[in-house]
């Protein structure tokens, strides 16, 4: 009886939640509405941006959409092996005296304001990119596609994935580092017991705790296609779709952020702009909804 009483105390609690997931929705949706009855989902598949007072407005967000997922796609696969790696050096490799202020440096790193992040992306982290890495690249191989925008600026994909991955790796390691510790001492013990060597060892280990490394995965990638403030400063905010690194361009985040002040200023941009709010909205849903199957499949394999 107890148990039921206080399964039914937590019940208000879960609809709350869920109650505010639901209106959330809602509202991007019924906001979105006018530009779905004007454009249909040609707001989603075509790339204009055409805001004018009087006359003919349209708007397409395919560019910020295409430059989201981009981005967001170059943050993981930096810094997931990052946060593998500093996890893995942190429990088995760091002396002792170093291990807790590495993990306070990560922890501080998590929580400081990201638009200090974004400060020191375009005023450091750009040029060094665009002079050290981006121009060579371009110089060599510029007749592969990824490395065919000539980097004049710097400011681009490249800078934004790059500037993401700094961020979001303290978020994923954390995730990591955690079930990688809680590991039983007594597997550690067995794997070396059976002859593997540091390396296969933590190999196996890593094994163990795939869930908890989907986990981060996941984290890193909803951080990073929701960023904001950081990723506007370096991205170029240009709408174009290039296949290269190099290329300016724009996300969700970053086209909200630098259109929305001037937006009721027109008839439907702020219906365009909810629009694109929903359209992340949707593509975070679907990559943590795709994240949970992927547990369970795991799980119960």
């Amino acid at each position: 009886m107890k148990a039921d009483k206080f399964k039914l105390a937590l019940l208000p609690v879960a609809s709350t939640v869920f109650g505010i997931f639901a209106l959330m929705l809602i509202v991007f949706f019924s906001a979105s509405i006018p530009i779905f009855q004007r454009e249909g989902l040609a707001i989603y598949t075509t790339n204009v941006w055409k805001a004018v007072e009087e006359g003919e407005e349209f708007y397409g967000v395919l560019s910020a959409i295409y430059g989201s997922v981009y981005t967001s796609v170059i943050a993981i696969l930096i810094a997931l092996p990052l946060s593998i790696g500093f996890a893995v050096f942190v429990i088995d490799y760091a002396p002792r005296k170093l291990k807790e202020p590495l993990i306070i440096a990560t922890d501080i790193m998590a929580g400081l304001p990201t638009i200090l992040y974004g400060i020191w992306g375009a005023f450091v982290l750009v040029p060094l990119l665009r002079d050290y890495v981006m121009k060579p690249l371009y110089g060599h191989l510029s007749f592969i596609p990824l490395f065919s925008y000539p980097p004049i600026t710097g400011y681009s994909y490249f800078s934004a994935g790059v500037l993401l991955a700094i961020m979001v790796t303290p978020f994923a390691s954390a995730i990591v580092r955690e079930a990688y510790r809680m590991i039983p001492r007594v597997y550690r013990e067995g794997a070396y017991a059976l002859g593997l060597t540091r390396y296969e060892a933590t190999k196996v280990l890593l094994g163990y705790i795939k869930p908890a490394i989907l986990a981060g995965t996941l984290l890193a990638f909803g951080r990073a296609i929701g960023e904001t403030v950081a990723v506007s400063l370096v991205v170029g905010n240009t709408f174009n779709i290039h296949p290269s690194l190099f290329a300016p361009g724009y996300t969700i985040s970053s086209l909200i952020a630098n259109q929305f002040g001037n937006a009721f200023i027109y008839e439907y941009m702020p219906s365009a702009l909810f629009a694109s709010g929903l359209a992340l909205f949707i593509i975070g849903l679907t990559v943590n909804v795709a994240g949970l199957i992927l547990l369970r499949r795991w799980k119960y394999a």
